[in-house]
């Protein structure tokens, strides 16, 4: 696992799946560990969600020594975001903090959330178990800063309280924006983005965006919070970004079908004039930025 670069940062991708963990040979290119990024910025580790990728990431920290320092951001709490925490061995291993943040205003609070997940029966230890390594803050208007990092939140249109991030260091910017899909429009038109992250992603180097879908699905499964390939791509050429990461593969698509999705979302990128590269995010992929 590599250092981040002193003039910028790397993205590192633990977990790209959505919804469920896919595992099998049919998924080993793109991987099938749900939601984990890893982001090193001026010596700083943040981590985004907690997906199955996070065991392994959290497997490579230990291998790196201690104590280990870190922000662990949660968009929501839907499983495929969550359910690998209990995983991370960091977090059994007294002398290591990490700052977890989530949304403000959830009902019960993450804490909560995540304590109830390892309740009996569902685990065999409880959260309460846990050494002091978890503090939890909740995430409101104000920008979060992590040493030089700086880190933004907004409410993404998905159901239930849903974050996106956007991470700056050094003049880069990482955009994350999982989980999250455009807005109704009215006779059959075509979606329209939402304007507030399209303000929130503007000029970004790299936007890891939602991209579960085809534009042939999304049709049949509007209001489930995802979006399609071409929705993504739209997004990514209307705020000005340079890089594209498809994110949250579908549980049902092999590696054909994402990369056939890639192919996809590069021929949209040509049909509206070319600019942003596309790429589809496949676990152990790392990203300068």
């Amino acid at each position: 696992m590599q250092a981040d670069r002193a003039d910028g940062m790397t993205v590192r991708f633990w977990g790209v799946r959505g919804s469920v963990p896919t595992p099998g040979p049919e998924t080993c290119r793109y991987g099938g560990n749900t939601a984990c990024v890893e982001v090193r910025a001026g010596g700083e580790l943040v981590i985004l969600d907690a997906g199955t990728g996070i065991r392994k990431l959290g497997l490579a920290l230990c291998r790196a020594g201690q104590p280990i320092r870190g922000t662990l951001l949660i968009s929501h709490a839907h499983w495929d975001h969550i359910h690998g925490l209990p995983f991370f061995a960091p977090a059994m291993s007294p002398g290591n903090r990490f700052d977890v943040y989530g949304c403000a205003g959830s009902e019960p609070h993450l804490q909560s959330i995540l304590a109830v997940q390892m309740e009996s029966p569902y685990f065999p230890l409880s959260f309460s178990d846990l050494p002091d390594t978890l503090t939890f803050h909740e995430l409101r208007d104000d920008p979060v800063r992590v040493g030089a990092v700086s880190i933004h939140a907004i409410r993404l249109h998905h159901p239930g309280l849903t974050l996106g991030f956007r991470i700056e260091a050094s003049g880069r910017s990482v955009v994350y924006a999982t989980d999250q899909e455009p807005l109704a429009s009215a006779n059959g038109a075509e979606p329209a983005l939402d304007p507030a992250l399209l303000r929130f992603a503007a000029g970004a180097d790299l936007l890891i965006c939602d991209a579960q879908y085809t534009p042939e699905e999304y049709p049949g499964r509007v209001g489930w919070g995802h979006s399609s390939v071409t929705d993504a791509v739209r997004l990514t050429m209307a705020a000005g970004v340079k890089r594209l990461a498809l994110f949250h593969h579908d549980p049902e698509r092999d590696d054909g079908a994402v990369d056939a999705l890639l192919e996809a979302a590069r021929g949209e990128v040509a049909r509206r004039g070319g600019g942003p590269e596309c790429l589809a995010a496949a676990e152990g992929m790392e990203l300068a930025i």
